[in-house]
């Protein structure tokens, strides 16, 4: 198991550009930024993760080509919390409007908000607490519902605002629920 490298950045005080320039100069490396401003840098994933992830991110994206609600995301695109830390969500939505209101230059570089819905898909080097404490501060940076998918386990977390996170045992599908509304995720092909 290769867990994330965690760098402390207490010295640098990187802007929001220089990070985003660090992560262009480095793109074969993966960074996140928490709201400290530490920098993770997050290990390749395996095959069998790679494959689920382009599913996951397959079937959100086929849905919101045919909703025309939003734009959909896969794991490459960051993002910029209220709180100041930058993520990258294996998969994740935006309502059309939000996309709307972004800049140009906006859209060229770490959105400036939070995903209203986002999933997380835990690989076998990732660290469940690590993702639950993830998957709670997108909830308290204005994320609406989420996803935190454990293949191992066959197990799902779902995370919604103002709510007790819902565990569900070997599910076959997802509901997007009033956040992508008749979206349903088939878990059949990620199990």
């Amino acid at each position: 198991m290769i867990n994330p490298l965690e760098i402390n950045c207490d010295s640098l005080q990187m802007t929001d550009e220089q990070f985003f320039q660090l992560c262009q100069d480095n793109r074969d490396l993966r960074f996140e930024r928490n709201s400290n401003g530490d920098i993770l840098i997050m290990p390749p994933t395996g095959g069998e993760t790679s494959n689920r992830n382009i599913e996951i991110s397959y079937q959100v994206q086929a849905w919101s080509r045919q909703s025309k609600l939003g734009i959909a995301f896969d794991s490459s695109a960051g993002f910029t919390l209220p709180n100041k830390a930058d993520r990258s969500p294996d998969a994740s939505w935006i309502p059309l409007e939000k996309w709307n209101n972004l800049t140009p230059q906006q859209r060229q570089k770490f959105l400036p908000l939070c995903p209203d819905f986002v999933i997380e898909l835990r690989s076998p080097s990732d660290s469940l607490k690590t993702l639950q404490n993830k998957m709670k501060e997108y909830l308290e940076n204005g994320t609406k519902l989420g996803w935190l998918i454990n293949p191992k386990a066959k197990q799902v977390e779902i995370y919604r605002q103002g709510k007790e996170v819902e565990i569900l045992d070997n599910p076959t599908t997802l509901s997007g629920e009033d956040v992508l509304p008749d979206f349903v995720l088939d878990l059949e092909l990620i199990w």
